[in-house]
C-alpha cells in the first residue's frame, strides 16, 4: 500500500498508532479503494514494528505531526488519531498546511472550537470529517431500516446504551480528571449515543444528565446518564457507563405501532482487535441469527414475543469510502465538522446539567 502504488491514490498520513489509530484508523484506510496509507506518526519502537508487520517494510513513519507539514505536497489526506488534547491543534496546523484532515471524536472540548475549525477549513476549501464510525454499527443500520419503512409506528423514545464492566481502572489519559484531557465518557462513547440520537431524530431542544464517578481513584465520569427531548418530541435516554455489572440491551426503541430491542454489541471493534480486516467479495459485518433483535408489541422479547429482525451487517468501511469520494468528486463528507459541533453542544449541556441538577434549554 507504498511506495510507487501510492501515487494513483490519495495519500494519507496517519497521526498516532495507539487503539484508534492501530484497530480502527490504519486498517480501515488499506481497505479501502482509492486511499494509500503512506506514512504514521509514532516515535514507539513497538509501535513502528507492529506497523510493519501489518503493512509492509517500505511502510513510512514520522517521529512528530511537524514532519508531515514539511512534507505537505507529497500527501492528500490527513488523520488524526492521537490524544483527544491534542484535536485541534494538529487540525489547526493540518489545514493552516493545506491538508484535508480526518479527525477521531470528539473533534474538540468544546463547540466553539469544532465550529473554528470548520471555519478554517471552509475559509481554505478543504475537507474536514469526524470519524463516528457508530454511524455505521450493525444496530444502528437496522433500526434505521426498520424507521424507514415505518415498522415502528412514530418513534417516542430512543434508549441507547454503550455499557461495560470494568471495576479495575486501565490507566491513561482517557480516564484522566485533567480536563485539558478530554477524558471520561461523557465525552468519549458520550460523543457516539449523542451523534446516532441527533443522525435519527434532528436538534434537540432540552438536555438533563446524571454524572457519577463510581470506582475507586477515579478522576472522572465512569457512569453518565443523559436525557435529551428533540425538537420533534422524541425522547433520547442514553446510557454509557464503565460500571454496568448486567448490560442492559444495546437499543430499545419504542413507536407508536411497536418495538425493536437488540443486544449485544456491534462486531466490528471485536473483528478488528482481533486482527480481521475488510475484504473484497468477503462478508464483513455479519452476526448470527442467535444475536437478531427483535420487533413486537405487549410484551418482552426474552419471553418469545416479536419477531427476528435480521441485522444489517456493520459497515466501517463505509466511512473511508465516503472519503475517498468526498475528496476525489467533492461532495460533502460522511460526518462534518458543524455535525459534530452539533453534538458538543449537546454534551455540554449534558456536563452541565450533570455539575448543577438541572435540566439545559439548547437552541434547536
Amino acid at each position: 500500500m507504498t511506495g510507487t502504488d501510492t501515487r494513483s491514490r490519495i495519500r494519507v498520513g496517519l497521526v498516532g498508532y495507539g487503539l484508534a489509530g492501530s484497530v480502527f484508523h490504519a486498517p480501515l484506510i488499506a481497505a479501502t479503494e482509492g486511499l494509500a496509507l503512506d506514512t504514521i506518526v509514532t516515535s514507539n519502537p513497538e509501535r513502528r514494528e507492529q506497523a510493519r508487520a501489518e503493512f509492509g517494510d517500505d511502510m513510512r513513519f514520522a517521529a512528530s505531526p511537524d514532519n508531515l507539514w514539511k512534507r505537505a505536497g507529497e500527501l492528500d489526506l490527513i488523520v488524526i488519531a492521537s490524544p483527544n488534547k491534542t484535536h485541534v491543534p494538529l487540525a489547526t496546523a493540518a489545514l493552516k498546511a493545506g491538508l484535508p484532515v480526518v479527525v477521531d471524536k470528539p473533534i474538540a472540548g468544546s463547540a466553539a472550537e469544532a465550529r473554528e475549525l470548520a471555519d478554517l477549513a471552509e475559509e481554505r476549501g478543504l475537507l474536514l470529517s469526524v470519524f463516528q464510525n457508530r454511524r455505521w454499527d450493525n444496530d444502528f443500520l437496522t433500526l434505521q431500516q426498520l424507521i424507514a419503512e415505518g415498522r415502528l409506528g412514530d418513534v417516542q423514545r430512543f434508549e441507547s446504551r454503550f455499557e461495560r464492566w470494568r471495576p479495575q481502572l486501565k490507566g491513561g489519559w482517557r480516564e484522566s480528571g485533567d480536563p485539558e484531557e478530554i477524558g471520561g465518557l461523557l465525552y468519549d462513547l458520550g460523543s457516539h449515543v449523542v451523534d446516532q440520537a441527533l443522525t435519527l431524530f434532528g436538534p434537540v431542544v432540552r438536555v438533563y444528565a446524571e454524572s457519577d464517578v463510581r470506582r475507586p481513584g477515579a478522576e472522572t465520569d465512569d457512569d453518565t446518564f443523559i436525557a435529551l427531548t428533540h425538537a420533534n418530541g422524541v425522547r433520547s435516554h442514553l446510557h454509557v457507563s464503565a460500571t454496568t455489572a448486567q448490560l442492559g440491551p444495546r437499543l430499545r426503541v419504542l413507536g407508536s405501532a411497536a418495538g425493536y430491542v437488540k443486544h449485544g454489541l456491534d462486531p466490528q471493534e471485536a473483528d478488528l482487535r482481533e486482527g480481521k480486516r475488510p475484504t473484497p467479495g468477503k462478508s464483513w459485518g455479519v452476526e448470527p441469527k442467535s444475536l437478531w433483535g427483535r420487533i413486537g408489541a405487549g410484551e418482552s422479547p426474552l419471553t418469545g414475543d416479536g419477531t427476528p429482525v435480521e441485522t444489517v451487517p456493520g459497515d466501517y468501511p463505509a466511512y473511508y469510502a465516503g472519503i475517498a469520494t468526498s475528496l476525489r468528486d467533492g461532495t460533502p463528507p460522511p460526518v462534518t465538522a458543524r455535525e459534530a459541533a452539533a453534538a458538543l453542544d449537546v454534551l455540554e449541556a449534558a456536563r452541565r446539567s450533570a455539575r448543577e441538577g438541572i435540566t439545559v434549554e439548547v437552541s434547536a
